[in-house]
């Protein structure tokens, strides 16, 4: 059976539903992307249960590529009434773009990578002025 949606969630009881460790949640709050509701007398932490999806959206936008940061505007969009949703779009196509650099920038590097290999030389005594010479040479 389930717990009464209104009835506020620990934070075990949260890490438990989300599969988000206490520490994170812990880390996620220090960065005001989450909030309590307040605290138990003993200290616990409370949320509202919808920090379940909110939890899950940050999850999802990690996975995505998007940073802590640009979740964080993210939400705060969401959190002052409006939807983030071209925000998030426009967040997506950057993320693509940097990707394809990225991907340029490794295509660079792989064929440099063969030319070394292709006139690699095997050193039988330590040089003395250079640690590997195939790689040092100019």
């Amino acid at each position: 059976m389930l717990a009464n949606t209104s009835e506020p969630l620990l934070i075990g009881k949260v890490q438990k539903l989300s599969g988000v460790p206490i520490r994170t949640i812990r880390y996620y709050e220090t960065l005001g992307i989450i909030k309590p509701l307040g605290r138990t007398e003993s200290g616990y932490r409370k949320f509202s249960q919808d920090i379940l999806a909110r939890l899950s959206f940050i999850k999802r936008a990690q996975k995505l590529g998007l940073s802590l940061q640009e979740i964080g505007s993210i939400l705060q969009v969401y959190d002052d009434g409006e939807a983030p949703c071209d925000q998030i779009h426009y967040q997506l196509e950057n993320k693509i773009l940097e990707i394809e650099k990225q991907i340029q920038n490794l295509q660079v590097l792989q064929n440099e990578l063969k030319e070394l290999l292709l006139g690699w030389k095997s050193v039988s005594n330590k040089p003395s002025n250079m640690i590997c010479p195939n790689i040092q040479k100019n």
